[in-house]
């Protein structure tokens, strides 16, 4: 495959939700990444539930990992990997018997990675828990939020995604760079937990500076200001705002004809709540598509709040191919990118299984072998 991780064979223990994110995030960029599934799962099961696009660009080989072939099958892959990553609680895989320790004396080289809510270690590492509950004990759930408001969750984005699936694929990236200097391998605990709390940096450097104080919508950046909001417009829709620099919010008030009386002065908190309600009066005079209009082309940081079905088709994503069709399928292409070692463009999700047979042989399982472990159903084909 294409891209800047080509080269490098990966072993993902199929979870869901971060974990097949991190295995897209990998094989976007050209790793060749081996999903282990469970064979008998429905695979429409992962296409029902989001996976679908998350399960995209990579080969499937179904194990059942409650047998002792199938356990020794995924450590003879591991022989042949540069890492594996999965996504259970603690001592899982240990009790499965295939833990850091059995899989690194198979492959000194190995990295691995694991991905919990909570971490590998502490008094809550072995509880559930779900994207909010990690958002909640970082204090990144208690900062969102309009004022006198509940705090409110930004769907699963901080917690399973990006403290999670993104932070994972990092990690595993970073360990296989000090692999390829060092010629060994290592274990990477990526937590949820501290994966939001790093995502909220800046907001603990502005409260060591007494430049946030945690109490919900009132702050520059969490529907406090005037300026930095969303407002509802005359046919129902909304318009995102954020002229945060005195040059842009100049641009907000001459293009929305802001009162100079009443948006004179920007930085004075104790005015933010009036003149809240005094744009939000304005904006609503207009439709969604008057003020796209209006601020078009402007660096008045105006834009407006689109929708799933909308967000594609907007000129500047399809420009830009932001998202991509993908077996007739409308998914966000992979990211980042690079100018000379591009990211091929994604295959569909298979079925589980599918292609267990070719992963075998691929990694130097012989025809008797193979045919031992489907009779032995400790790996299904298809």
């Amino acid at each position: 495959m294409a891209g800047p991780l080509s080269g490098f064979r990966i072993i993902e223990l199929a979870g869901i939700g971060p974990g097949p994110y991190c295995g897209m995030m990998l094989a976007d960029q050209g790793a060749e990444v081996i999903r282990i599934d469970r064979p008998g799962v429905n695979p429409m099961i992962a296409e029902v539930s989001g996976h679908g696009i998350l399960f995209r660009n990579r080969r499937t080989l179904a194990v059942d990992l409650k047998k002792s072939e199938g356990v020794e099958t995924v450590l003879r892959l591991c022989e042949g990997a540069d890492a594996l990553f999965e996504g259970f609680r603690p001592g899982v895989t240990e009790r499965l018997g295939l833990g850091p320790e059995v899989a690194l004396a198979r492959n000194p080289k190995l990295v691995y990675g694991r991905m919990t809510g909570w971490g590998q270690e502490g008094p809550m590492a072995r509880q559930a828990g779900h994207d909010i509950n990690y958002i909640a004990l970082t204090g990144a759930l208690h900062a969102m939020g309009r004022t006198a408001d509940v705090p409110s969750p930004p769907l699963n984005l901080v917690g399973d995604f990006g403290g999670g699936g993104m932070m994972m694929a990092y990690g595993i990236v970073c360990a296989l760079l000090e692999a390829q200097k060092s010629g060994k391998g290592q274990v990477v605990d990526a937590a949820m937990v501290d994966g939001a709390a790093s995502l909220m940096a800046m907001f603990y450097g502005l409260k060591n500076v007494g430049m946030f104080n945690g109490e919900r919508g009132t702050h520059m950046l969490d529907t406090g200001a005037h300026f930095y909001d969303v407002y509802e417009t005359a046919d129902g829709k909304f318009l995102s705002v954020g002229a945060i620099e005195p040059q842009f919010y100049a641009i907000l008030k001459e293009k929305a004809q802001l009162p100079e009386a009443d948006f004179g002065v920007q930085m004075n908190t104790a005015q933010w709540p009036e003149q809240k309600l005094k744009i939000a009066a304005i904006i609503k005079q207009k439709t969604r598509a008057q003020w796209t209009e209006i601020f078009d082309g402007t660096d008045a940081c105006v834009a407006p709040v689109l929708d799933l079905e909308e967000a594609p088709q907007h000129p500047h994503m399809k420009a830009r191919k932001t998202f991509i069709d993908v077996g007739g399928s409308t998914q966000p292409a992979p990211v980042p990118r690079f100018s000379r070692t591009p990211a091929a463009a994604p295959s569909p999700m298979v079925p589980m299984g599918q292609d267990s047979e070719a992963v075998l042989r691929d990694f130097g399982f012989s025809a008797a072998d193979i045919e031992k472990l489907f009779a032995a159903g400790a790996v299904a084909n298809k």
